[in-house]
């Protein structure tokens, strides 16, 4: 069998180098082959999809929102529902269908499905759930769902746990100036 070598091929595997340009029109200086985003071809890692990005930016504003509320109920069912909205950006990226999609359960909340798909966050799962009660009762306007204290110590526990998410999830931190929106990656 007679192997012809393809130009076209050998150009594809050399890897990307700049030309000199000796004795061209543009005076020997090096001109780059390709931009130096094409130098490495490898594609990368899909990033987070949509709506966990949406999550997460809402989870932020919500934060953000809880620390501005006057009321030890207002701030710490805000915070909390942040917290709620930070582990729904978890699911939306690592949550995968029932086996048996025929078969009907029981509803789960986020906090027990959020263990199964992200262990690592086994302990923050407990500690909101532990905390969704106190949330309700503080929606409810019971004055003695939760102190100022509790809502200050959720709120700086919800900032912790969403720093948490975006590591686990590989998005870049909110900066104070993009509070509004989440930065892309991939």
């Amino acid at each position: 069998m007679n192997e012809k070598a393809d130009p076209t091929a050998q150009v594809l595997l050399l890897p990307l180098q700049t030309t000199t340009g000796t004795g061209s029109a543009l005076g020997g200086a090096a001109k780059p082959y390709r931009p130096s985003s094409d130098v490495h071809p490898v594609l990368r890692r899909a990033g987070a999809p949509p709506a966990a990005l949406d999550l997460l930016a809402q989870a932020h504003r919500g934060l953000a929102e809880a620390r501005e509320l006057e009321g030890p109920l207002e701030r710490y069912a805000t915070a909390h529902l942040a917290a709620l909205r930070g582990s729904a950006a978890v699911l939306a990226v690592r949550g995968r269908p029932e086996e048996n999609p025929r078969r009907r359960k029981r509803i789960r909340s986020a906090w027990e499905v959020l263990p199964e798909v992200a262990p690592e966050l086994a302990e923050w799962s407990v500690y909101y759930a532990a905390g969704a009660a106190k949330r309700a009762s503080a929606e409810a306007g019971i004055t003695s769902a939760a102190t100022m204290r509790e809502a200050d110590d959720l709120i700086r526990n919800t900032a912790l746990f969403l720093r948490i998410v975006q590591r686990l999830l590989a998005l870049e931190p909110a900066s104070p100036a993009d509070s509004g929106r989440m930065p892309r990656t991939g």
